[in-house]
């Protein structure tokens, strides 16, 4: 599975904890924006966001970013007036095992930093400087991973109404707009604040009630808005050249969807191969189990026999020659399932819109 995040994102509580604390000028104004709003309803970008989220996605291609949203909470509604990009860091790969734990630290130390001196000059310039959430770029809708989860859940523990925006500029590339907001679920927070250290084993998800793939996110709704000025440029290019917005219209007609649709499916069987993966490690993990206890039998039934009894307490847990064997973690396995079921849905929706363009050229054909 691909990245979602790359090192500049990846921050601790603290550190957003700090970004927040440097965006509101006081206590109080941070508790009161967040009292004022119970539920979240939906998004509202502004179209100047909008163009800075697909420029700084679309000029680093393949490369994942990220970066900041800033804006407001008004009544229930998330207004998102501002955005600037995360600072991109080189890969460790190529260093050392002994200093990459190191240069990490360093990299989210800096990339903090850097995100509290912007918002610092931004509220010096008189604009939006509130943190509200972040934004992520994403290869075939593959941004459901470990790194984003984590980065999301450190937001909405310090800001609740926090988002995080995902945008696919491949999947833009074929007509529509790819841009998604998500939040975790309540019933997923809770989950992953209790068992993310210990692991997401079966126990817990019996505990959380009944917690699956279509629990862990849910999607807000996304409202694109202009101010009067940018409107009434548009209209004003319009007129003076309508051939401009209409030109742009004939890219939807293109028919060539079978390399996208090919790239679903691609992305797709490897899902299921992880998906395959995470399946022989939950067998491994029960056929160990079961060697386990039946060498515990054979070695309570020789301690009875050496003992002439047939009552030995013992407790075999503390016994060294039976090490303890670590349950899989199962949050891995509900983010492929969510991945695969994301895939799904894109190859159903994009094989929709080729046949709909099929059925039109050939009735203009006719």
């Amino acid at each position: 599975m691909a990245s979602s995040s790359s090192s500049s994102s990846t921050l601790s509580h603290a550190a957003i904890a700090s970004l927040v604390n440097s965006s509101f000028t006081s206590v109080e104004e941070m508790v009161a924006s967040e009292a004022t709003n119970t539920t979240l309803t939906g998004i509202q970008l502004d179209g100047l966001v909008v163009m800075k989220i697909i420029k700084h996605c679309k000029d680093y291609l393949p490369e994942i970013v990220t970066g900041q949203l800033l804006g407001l909470h008004i009544g229930g509604v998330l207004e998102v007036t501002n955005s600037f990009p995360f600072p991109n860091r080189p890969n460790d790969e190529d260093q050392e095992d002994t200093t990459t734990t190191s240069s990490t630290t360093a990299n989210a130390e800096d990339g903090a930093e850097y995100q509290i001196e912007m918002m610092r000059c931004l509220r010096e310039v008189n604009v939006d400087n509130n943190t509200v959430g972040w934004y992520t770029s994403t290869y075939l809708g593959s941004f459901l991973d470990e790194t984003l989860i984590s980065t999301q859940y450190n937001y909405q523990i310090t800001l609740p109404k926090s988002v995080v925006l995902v945008y696919d500029p491949l999947r833009t590339a074929q007509g529509s707009l790819a841009l998604w907001a998500y939040r975790l679920t309540q019933q997923f927070m809770d989950l992953y604040g209790k068992y993310s250290a210990t692991g997401f084993t079966k126990e817990a998800l019996e505990e959380s009630g009944g917690l699956s793939f279509q629990n862990i996110f849910e999607q807000i709704p996304v409202r694109i808005s202009n101010s009067q000025l940018v409107q009434a440029m548009l209209y004003d290019l319009e007129d003076r050249d309508p051939g401009l917005l209409l030109s742009s219209h004939f890219d939807r007609l293109d028919l060539s969807t079978n390399p996208f649709l090919e790239k679903n499916l691609e992305s797709l069987l490897e899902s299921l191969d992880d998906l395959a993966s995470e399946q022989n490690k939950q067998q491994y993990y029960q056929k160990s189990i079961a060697r386990q206890q039946q060498q515990q039998a054979n070695y309570l039934a020789r301690r009875r026999a050496e003992l002439g009894t047939d009552q030995i307490d013992e407790d075999l847990t503390t016994n060294p020659l039976f090490k303890t064997i670590n349950q899989p973690s199962r949050l891995e396995s509900l983010l492929i399932t969510n991945q695969i079921n994301n895939y799904c849905e894109q190859i159903n929706s994009f094989a929709g819109s080729a046949f709909t363009k099929l059925f039109l050229f050939g009735a203009l054909q006719k």
